[in-house]
């Protein structure tokens, strides 16, 4: 065994050693000072680092805050105009792209046979008129019964009451022997006559106030005779201006209209009509923002063109999409000239209550241990500080951030290479440079 070898290495390990970690120790013995016991031999404490970086004394201002969303341009209103009868288009077609008015005139249908079902129905409707005062004249007459009818009743009656007076003074008279049995007999004959009579009588009042009723329910049998060609009327004048389709509202053809001698049925579409002025501008609001938006705000929006527009917020939905939890927020805005178009895409600002807000280079942001965005701030002892911030808006010279004290010194050179608690050797820039 080669001990030398192993001599030499572990001389040359120790050496190491020494010359790396102890090298202070090394140099004070090789100073002349060999009395000092290695376990006395301590390294000494270094110097407190100090970092350079650069920042900037920033003030805070207050900014009109505003809730930004993308959206998209759609029309204030879109019908498909539908038929409501069948018939051959005998109207020229109009071609998508015209601008129409309110009320005019889309496509016109052959009226066919309906003038004269029209004709017909005004026809019947004069004689069932016309039914009326001899219906009326018939209750009158019928009326006028019922009082003859009355009168020949109690005429009746008083005969009745005659015989029977004759009646009980023949009995009598033929007890005393003044009397013959013809005589009674005879009284007794007058007697029920006479109730034949008020019998017949009263049969004569019913049959005469029957009368009367039957003469009113033909009264009115004639009136729901007159109702019924009325609705016959209305219903065929209805059918009739069904044949001319117009517009609703005044806008756009977004589609030829029907083309002359092509056939429609009831709910076949004639032409597709949209109205894009005002236009509205629809996007939908997170739940973070939906409170900072009001019915009325102001707000503005950008096309895709660079085209700036703006308006007013018309509708703020109540109710969140159940799927995004966003909300669909409305905005109308003028469009006199028609060059915005239905489903362009835009950029939405909503005006909101104006916030505090320091205007900083977005690369003075930076992000924590634990992910939160926000910057580092020189804090007492000029010691880095970090502090939590959140975006308010993003323009071309800089980013508006929220959650900074009034005044501020913000680091924006240097603040990835320091923690919280560095010593900081800071080097001020004039905002905005």
């Amino acid at each position: 065994m080669r001990v030398f070898p192993l001599l030499l290495a572990l001389t040359v390990s120790v050496t190491l050693y020494l010359v790396v970690f102890e090298r202070e120790a090394l140099l004070a013995f090789a100073s002349g000072d060999g009395k000092t016991p290695a376990a006395e031999i301590t390294a000494p404490q270094p110097a407190e680092r100090t970092v350079s970086v650069v920042a900037v004394n920033s003030v805070a201002e207050i900014i009109d805050n505003a809730v930004l969303i993308r959206g998209q341009t759609e029309a204030l209103r879109q019908v498909l105009v539908r038929a409501e009868t069948a018939g051959d288009v005998t109207s020229e077609p109009l071609r998508k792209g015209a601008s129409i008015e309110k009320d005019q005139l889309l496509c016109r249908i052959d009226p066919g046979t309906r003038k004269v079902a029209l004709a017909e129905a005004r026809a019947r409707l004069t004689e069932a008129r016309a039914r009326v005062p001899a219906t009326t004249a018939r209750v009158a007459e019928a009326k006028a019964r019922v009082p003859e009818a009355r009168a020949r009743l109690i005429e009746a009656q008083s005969r009745l009451a005659e015989a029977q007076i004759n009646d009980r003074a023949a009995q009598k008279l033929i007890k005393g022997g003044f009397a013959s049995e013809t005589r009674v007999a005879s009284a007794t004959a007058a007697v029920e006559a006479a109730k034949a009579g008020v019998q017949s009588a009263k049969s004569g009042v019913e049959s005469a106030q029957a009368g009367v009723e039957m003469a009113a329910s033909d009264i009115e049998a004639a009136r729901a005779g007159v109702q019924s060609a009325e609705a016959a009327v209305a219903a065929a004048e209805t059918e009739l201006g069904r044949l001319e389709i117009r517009a609703p509202f005044g806008g756009v053809l977004e589609s030829d209209t029907a083309e002359l001698g092509s056939f429609l049925q009831p709910g076949s579409v004639c032409a597709t009509v949209v109205q894009l002025n005002p236009i509205k501008l629809i996007g939908f609001l997170p739940e973070t923002d939906v409170d900072k938006v009001a019915v009325g705000a102001q707000a503005s929006a950008r096309l895709a063109s660079g085209r700036q527009v703006s308006g007013k917020v018309r509708f703020l939905s109540r109710a969140a999409d159940p799927v995004t939890r966003t909300f669909l927020v409305e905005i109308v805005v003028p469009n006199p000239d028609l060059t915005i178009r239905d489903g362009q895409t835009v950029e939405i600002a909503i005006a909101s209550a104006g916030e505090i807000a320091h205007l900083l280079p977005s690369s003075a942001m930076t992000l924590n241990d634990e992910g939160v965005l926000g910057v580092r701030l020189v804090g007492p002892d000029q010691r880095a500080q970090f502090t939590p911030v959140s975006i308010l808006r993003d323009t071309v010279d800089g980013v508006w951030l929220a959650g900074l004290p009034q005044q501020a010194r913000v680091i924006v050179v240097g603040q990835e290479y320091v923690i919280d608690g560095v010593k900081l050797a800071v080097s001020l820039r004039e905002p905005g440079k």
